[in-house]
């Protein structure tokens, strides 16, 4: 039983764990997505009606857990949740505490997972990541398609009479709670430091000798082939790694950045995505920049995307940041199809931050965003402002040209004539 707003380190994790250590059949399933928040099943569930994307077993019965803990709870504002640092560090703890079989399910349309109910099995099942930060259908949609693959999943164990435990978690909350035990005034940095500490993984990192060369990272990297198959290289790319990088090259005026994927998803043997990267003096400037001229998606090494790329560039001796970086019109940093295969593809990257040259103690430089400094918001309220100043400007101006009269008539004496002329 935990308190309200309890926070679970992980020495608490790995307690509440040891039973899937020690009973007799040793069968984890692991589910891991890239956001997901306690509040996430609690909101969907109920504001969507008949459309709560929660339906397999294993996520009703966690729903009505959570009904439970809310009607016995003091407070239903604030629930019980696992520290980042733990969840980061669970796949390594779970291979550790015992002589597991590691299965990495990332081809989640076969009928039949390979598991030897003989001998302890653990299944990773990479989740679909929440791609959209701007539409919550889009969200909705894609937890609606995890909670079928979890529901596939269990049920072909199940039906094959496999006893097994599930764990469906995320690399990082999907709402960051507000911490309590700080004073207001401070409240915003410390939320600000909370998120940035939920998503740091060490960027992936290009060597040639003992010089780190190129510096690559993204919180969400995320491919969508044919509007349909999407294919999550987060985890592959900077947790677990599972990426060739070997066809990288490294110069003074060129670099180009490759990432080898092997079966990323069913029906795809390979994907390879290339990052091309110059740097040139500018004589208007007097400087050297550092500039993404595109970037290019092979196929099986036969089907060629070539994307080129808008407002990623930087000084020669900065790293560029990027908030949201795709195909989508609605990103400040787009990527635009060059030729007709490029448009079989939709690219989603967040928080994305890339350097290619002159990189010193293998870390980013200073950083130059994509987000100029006259941001829509600052535009709206320099218009508003302006508008307001003139409505004042005009109200004391009438205010200024009103007279009174030079001469009162007075009652007593005879009545004041003002000619006409006055």
């Amino acid at each position: 039983a935990m308190h309200e707003g309890h926070v679970v380190s992980p020495q608490e994790l790995t307690v509440l764990l040891q039973p899937l250590f020690t009973q007799n059949s040793r069968n984890v399933v692991l589910f891991l997505q890239d956001r997901l928040s306690v509040d996430d099943f609690t909101y969907l569930s109920e504001s969507y009606g008949s459309k709560n994307p929660f339906q397999n077993q294993v996520n009703e019965l966690f729903i009505n857990l959570l009904q439970e803990i809310l009607q016995s709870s003091p407070s239903s504002l604030v629930l019980p949740a696992v520290d980042c640092e733990a969840i980061r560090y669970l796949l390594s703890t779970l291979q550790d505490s015992g002589y597991w079989k590691l299965t990495n399910v990332t081809n989640l349309n076969v009928p039949q997972l390979e598991v030897n109910a003989s001998e302890p099995n653990l299944l990773v099942v990479q989740l679909q990541s929440l791609v959209s930060d701007l539409r919550e259908i889009s969200t909705l949609e894609t937890i609606a398609e995890n909670d079928k693959i979890i529901g596939r999943v269990t049920m072909d164990l199940q039906e094959r009479g496999i006893h097994f435990s599930v764990i469906y978690t995320a690399m990082r909350p999907s709402r960051i709670s507000r911490r309590t035990d700080v004073v207001a005034e401070l409240r915003r940095q410390l939320m600000a430091v909370e998120e940035e500490d939920s998503t740091s993984y060490p960027p992936l990192n290009v060597t040639t000798g003992n010089y780190t060369c190129i510096l690559f990272y993204a919180s969400n990297f995320t491919l969508k082939a044919n509007s349909s198959v999407f294919i999550d290289l987060t985890n592959a790319t900077f947790i677990t790694q599972d990426v060739d990088i070997s066809a990288s090259e490294c110069s003074d005026s060129n670099t180009t950045l490759s990432l080898k994927y092997t079966k990323p998803v069913n029906g795809i043997t390979s994907l390879e995505i290339r990052f091309l990267m110059t740097n040139k003096f500018y004589e208007g400037s007097s400087r050297k920049w550092s500039t993404l001229d595109s970037v290019e998606i092979v196929q099986d090494g036969e089907k060629f995307a070539t994307f080129n790329v808008s407002v990623i560039s930087a000084p020669a001796e900065y790293s560029f940041h990027c908030q949201l970086v795709g195909t989508s019109n609605l990103y400040p940093a787009r990527l635009v199809p060059s030729n007709n295969e490029a448009k079989n593809w939709d690219v989603f990257i967040s928080r994305l931050q890339i350097q290619g040259f002159n990189i010193e103690n293998n870390q980013f430089s200073y950083a130059s965003d994509c987000t100029g400094f006259f941001t829509p918001g600052i535009w709206m309220g320099l218009v508003t402002s302006i508008i307001l100043l003139w409505i004042l400007t005009y109200g004391i101006h009438m205010i200024m040209q009103l007279t009174t009269n030079s001469r009162f008539d007075d009652p007593k004496g005879p009545a004041l004539s003002v000619p006409q002329t006055e």
